[in-house]
Order: structure tokens, then sequence, then C-alpha cells
């Protein structure tokens, strides 16, 4: 609830500091007094638009600053949570807006910056303000479902589950469907490559040895003449091999005739063993070397295939095989995504089946709710001076592309204002006394159904007098047992029900006019009461006529 408001250099207003409870607290004074500008001070702290006509006269800024004590459970925790706002634990909330004098504003929500809009969303949930021009709260249909809803305690969560699993299973199914799309414009090319690869069939790392039998071929062919010519230089009955034995066969027959021939004969036989061995290595390298002119051509017309098919799908060649078998799958996931489709048409089918079960109940459950209300309403219009009207909560069945996760309905309260009267939405009503009863009639027959637990009512009781006045009154004190109200009234039938009574004043002090506010005891109350009754001049009858009011309520 509103527990306190502060104003400094708001018009009239140089200093006021008011502390609230909870019930029915009503704002009285005359004509002129300045109750209007309590209301825009705390509209402007609720996120109003600023108007630097509300800054007192020559003065630099205006600060309006409000406190409010709320449950822990209530939904303004949350939000101010999401926007990194949130206050210390059983701390009251503290709004705070400063309006200067050029038009400027700042707005602060527990001592921290807050956009305007923000403090506009935030003060819809702390507040209602029922007045001439409300178009918010009661007004908006946009929030009608919702407190139908709740008024009869329906349960949407069946509904939105179904909902979620409906979209859910929609948007795999368009997803599906995009993807076998996709696939099947491709179908041909797929078959094409996945036919050509499985001809070529690569295998990882083949290209490689391609290229490295390609090149040791190659260099076969520019070596061979030189190891044949080097192979006849040591082989043969006169290659260096044979001629080196026949040294060999010489000294070893006169090695012993003196050391040195000894050495030059071991000499020998180390070059043979050496010539030898290179025989060997010559031979080896002439195989591994031979090229075949038939088996070159087949490498090198494999290497280059499986060089240009990489090049065609822009992949390495080791990455052929990989890409075959991706291929390969796609071309399958197009033969079986028929299939698969029929399976996602399925659950789309069954899971808006169930939405259409749960939102058909809801239109039924929503269909007798409203009969409901409009029975506890029109029980509330008489009395308030409004018999010849009617009320009625009008449902709709919305189109498709309406739907949501709360059904296929849409509500909105609709009033007709006199016998024959079509009916028309609540904001479409002239009288703005006339509209806020219509408004009180609502509230009571919601009860405390949803909706902000700070209500003020600007001149509810315009217009009317006499036992009107005390339906109004006594329907407000009712409402106030679960919610906070404020009331600014002219009635006495009215303002004899509150719990808080404060008197709006204006006094003037050679040419400044200055508005203050006073919170009244008993006597002063019953005073002011008399004073509503009577006019300037208070008589003894209308302060007894007052005390019999408050007695009566």
């Amino acid at each position: 609830m509103l527990t306190s408001l502060s104003i400094r250099d708001v018009v009239l207003i140089e200093t006021l500091d008011l502390e609230f409870g909870p019930g029915l607290g009503v704002l009285t004074g005359e004509t002129g007094a300045g109750k209007s500008i309590l209301l825009d001070a705390l509209g402007l702290a609720l996120g109003a638009r600023a108007d630097s006509g509300l800054v007192r006269s020559g003065q630099p800024q205006a600060v309006v600053t409000v406190g409010f004590d709320l449950p822990a459970t209530h939904g303004a925790h949350a939000f101010l949570a999401e926007n990194g706002l949130a206050g210390e634990p059983g701390e009251p909330l503290v709004i705070r807006r400063i309006l200067k004098s050029d038009g400027g504003s700042r707005a602060l929500v527990n001592d921290q910056s807050a956009s305007v809009g923000l403090l506009r969303d935030l003060g819809a949930m702390l507040v209602e303000i029922h007045g001439q021009h409300d178009d918010r709260g009661l007004l908006n249909p946009r929030g009608h479902r919702a407190l139908l809803d709740s008024f009869s305690n329906i349960d949407t969560r069946p509904a939105e589950r179904a909902w979620a699993s409906w979209r859910e299973a929609e948007a795999a199914l368009a997803a599906a469907r995009e993807e076998l799309e996709i696939a099947a414009r491709d179908r041909e090319y797929l078959e094409h490559a996945v036919s050509e690869l499985t001809a070529i069939a690569p295998r990882v790392g083949e290209e490689e040895e391609l290229a490295a039998l390609r090149s040791n071929m190659q260099k076969g062919a520019r070596l061979t003449d030189d190891i044949a010519t080097a192979a006849q230089l040591l082989e043969g009955s006169e290659g260096a091999l044979s001629l080196l034995r026949q040294a060999g066969r010489r000294l070893d027959r006169i090695a012993g005739e003196h050391d040195k021939l000894g050495e030059a004969l071991a000499a020998i036989d180390r070059a043979v063993i050496e010539a030898a061995e290179a025989e060997d290595r010559l031979s080896e390298a002439a195989e591994a070397l031979s090229c075949d002119p038939a088996r070159l051509e087949e490498a090198e017309t494999r290497l280059f295939e499986i060089r240009a098919l990489a090049r065609k799908h822009r992949v390495e060649p080791d990455a052929l095989p990989a890409l075959a078998q991706e291929m390969a799958a796609r071309l399958t996931a197009i033969e079986a995504g028929h299939e698969g489709l029929a399976s996602l048409e399925r659950a789309v089918s069954e899971s808006r089946a169930a939405y259409d079960a749960h939102a058909a109940e809801l239109s039924m459950l929503r269909a007798a709710a409203a009969a409901r209300l409009d029975s506890a309403v029109a029980g509330e219009l008489a009395p308030l001076k409004l018999d010849a009207a009617k009320f009625r909560t009008a449902i709709q069945r919305l189109d498709e592309p309406q739907w949501n996760a709360k059904g296929r309905d849409r509500v909105e309260f609709e009033i007709s204002t006199n016998p024959g009267a079509p009916f028309a939405p609540l904001v479409k009503i002239a009288s703005g006394g006339e509209l806020s009863r219509f408004i009180l009639a609502l509230k009571v027959a919601l009860a405390e159904r949803g909706g902000a637990t700070t209500m003020i009512f600007d001149e509810i009781d315009r217009g009317v007098g006499g036992a009107v006045a005390s339906a109004v009154g006594e329907r407000l004190h009712r409402l106030a047992e679960g919610a906070q109200l404020l009331v600014v009234t002219h009635s006495p039938q009215v303002a004899a029900r509150g719990n808080q009574h404060l008197l709006i004043q204006k006094s003037h002090e050679g040419l400044v006019t200055r508005t203050s506010v006073q919170a009244l005891d008993e006597t002063k109350r019953r005073e002011e009461i008399a004073r509503m009754l009577s006019g300037a001049e208070v008589t003894d009858e209308a302060r007894a006529q007052a005390s019999r009011l408050l007695e009566a309520a």
C-alpha cells in the first residue's frame, strides 16, 4: 500500500509530508483548495508526463517522493529485480521524481536512476487512479480477460502448456519442411555427385600415395641412363669390380714379399667389398625407380581425377570419402523425409487438438463466469443511481492468427447507459461521475480479484447525494477492506466512511498562496463534515447530522 507522500514546490504546495494507512482514506476541501494538485503530484511520481507548470513559481525544481509497503508476493518485486532496481529485503519501495523548471526530469527508484517508461509500468502495478479522464486499469480491454479469469479462478495453465506444445510442433514441422525443400532442390546434383564419388571411390591418404609414386617413377625415367652406365662400369669382364678382383689375385701371390704389398692387398679387398655393395645398391635403385610408362600413366590419371574432384567440391582430397558419405546421407534423408513429415504432421494435429479442447473449456468457463459477473455488477448499479444502465461482459471468438496461450477469446466489459441504447465500451461513457460509479460497481463485484492494491477515486460522487452518496460510501468502505482506497470527495456521506480523513486547504499570505493538508482528528473531522453539509456557515444542526453520519459509518 501507499505509505507516504512527500511534496516539495509543486504549484501551491511548498512543503507537504503525508502518511497513509490501510482502508479508506478521504480527501476533502473546498473547491479550488488544491485537491487536484495532490493527484497531479502523485501521478508525476508514478510516471505521468512531466509538465514544467507543476514547479512552484520562482523555484528551480519540484520533487515528489512516494513510499510503498508491499507484500513479499507483490509482482512489483519481480519487475524491479528484472530491471536491476530491487531494494533491500523488508525495506519500503521509494520512488522519487524530480521536475526542473525548464521541463527536464529525473526518476529514481530505490535511489537508482530509472526511465520514465519503466516508472509508468511500475506505477500501473502499484496504483489505479480512476477519474474523468482515466484510460488505464478497468478501462483497458487488454486486461479484461485476465480480470474475468481471476474473478472465477479460471486456471489457464493447461491451455498454456498445450499452446506451447502446439507451437513447438509447428516449428519442428516448418523446419523439417524447409530442410526437405532445400534438399529436394539439390537432389539431381546430389545423385550425380554421389555417383561420381562412388565411381572414383577415393581413399584417405591415397592422393599422397599416388603423388609419391608418380614422383618416383618420373625420377626413375630421368635417372635410368646414368644408373645403367654406372652399373656397366662396375659389372662385366672389363668393369671396375672385375679389374679390382684381377689386381687382388696378382697381389695375393706376392703380398708376402713385403709389408706394403700386404697393405695394398688389404685395401683392394676392401675396395672389392665396397664396389660389390655399390653394385647391389644400383640394382635396388634401378628396381625402385623403374618406370613402366603404362603404370605411370595410370597413376597420373588417378591422381588428377582425385585432385579435380577435390577442387570441384572445394575440399581437401582426404575429405572426399566423408563428403561422399554425407551426400549419400542427404539423399537417404530425402527419401525418408516424407515419412518424417507425416510423423511431424501427426504431432501438430494432436497438439492442436489438445489446445482446441483446453481453449474450448476456457471459453465455456468464461461464458459462465461472465454471467455471474454480469449479475454481480447488475446488483450494484441501482443503489449507485445507475438503474437505467446495463452491464455485460462481451466474449468474442478470435480469428486463429490472434489465438494465444490464454485461449481464443476476446473479453471486453461493455455498458448501455439508457434503455434501448446500444452497448459500448466503458471508456465511451461521457459522464466522469457516472464512469467512476460504474468502475466502483465493477470493482466491488470483482472484489479483490487482481489489479493494484491502492486505488484512487477522484470525485466518484459527483452529481449524486442522499441515498446514492450513502451507497457509494458503503461500497467504497467495503472495497477498502481488501485494499487501500483514497477518495477525493465532496460528499459528507462518503467522507464519514473514511478510516483516515485529510483536509486540503488554501491560505493566502500577502501575494503568496499556499495549499496545505491536515490530518483530522474526530473533533475536526465532525466539523469538516458539518461544513460539507451546511456550506460556509456551520450550524449546530449540521454538526448533529455529521455526528449521526459518523456514528452510522
